[in-house]
């Protein structure tokens, strides 16, 4: 065993005392991050090129500052993003939402397939759609300024037609032809503010995680913004907490002109997101 890989052992061990869920994982990105190399390829590093600001990392770390903070990049399916201080770190979970979303718009009998995203924060779940689905048309809005400095870095250069404004007004001049509607808004309840992770309380910023008493003030309204946006037959995809599984089918109601809304799991069999159909007239 090399030096490097002898101290990402230790580092390992510190950052499972700190209670980080992924240590090992953590360690390793970290290493690699401070001495430019791929993970697979850490044992290469030689003894003599150790880099001691790994353990200046590993406290940042330790100190549950997130990871994609330290090292600035976040990876989200075949995306590497940039990311930091004022936007929402995209999680491995966002990843089947969109898989079920993308899957969905190829069932689709539409060639160049229209496609907003709301609340896009990095821009993850737009680039993801753009890249997979190569003729859709994506649409996305944030609101945040602070956050919108990072998703301009990212989709520059892509087809994503990117805007700042609320989500909730957002394209009124794609009104009634949109194919798909996707969103991972804010869902977390006020009321448990104390038993989120330290990563996200500490360093996501609040507009992303919370929304409300019960954490479905924005999924209410982003309903009523779906079903505006949306041809008759186009579909919403939504996701939300695993403790909301259940209720969130129940925000579109065939009253509201919705059909077929049904719940999620994700890769842990929890439920993820809910999804719906625009009903036909």
């Amino acid at each position: 065993m090399n030096l490097l890989l002898a101290e990402v052992a230790q580092a390992t061990q510190r950052l499972a005392d700190a209670g980080v869920p992924s240590p090992r994982n953590d360690a390793e990105e970290l290493a690699a991050f401070v001495h430019g190399v791929k993970r697979g390829e850490l044992h290469t590093v030689k003894d003599a090129d150790f880099d001691a600001r790994y353990w200046e990392v590993t406290a940042r770390r330790e100190a549950r500052e997130p990871l994609q903070h330290i090292t600035g990049r976040a990876y989200f399916r075949y995306l590497e993003l940039q990311v930091g201080p004022g936007v929402f770190v995209p999680r491995p979970e966002t990843e089947s939402v969109v898989g079920w979303a993308i899957d969905a718009v190829r069932a689709m009998d539409v060639v160049e397939p229209l496609i907003v995203d709301l609340c896009t924060g990095s821009g993850a779940i737009a680039l993801a759609l753009a890249q997979e689905v190569p003729r859709s048309r994506v649409h996305a809005v944030e609101l945040s300024e602070d956050a919108l400095q990072w998703t301009r870095k990212n989709v520059e250069g892509s087809r994503v037609d990117l805007r700042q404004g609320d989500a909730l007004a957002a394209f009124p001049d794609l009104d009634g032809q949109v194919d798909l509607v996707i969103s991972n808004p804010p869902y977390i309840p006020l009321t448990e503010w104390e038993y989120v992770a330290p990563e996200a309380r500490d360093y996501d910023p609040e507009l992303a995680l919370f929304s409300g008493e019960d954490g479905l003030d924005l999924i209410r309204g982003i309903e009523r913004t779906a079903h505006r946006l949306l041809r008759p037959g186009g579909v919403v995809v939504i996701e939300h907490a695993d403790t909301q599984g259940g209720q969130v089918p129940w925000i579109f109601t065939e009253e509201r002109g919705w059909a077929d809304a049904a719940d999620h799991a994700d890769l842990n069999n929890r439920p993820r997101f809910a999804t719906a159909r625009k009903a036909m007239p």
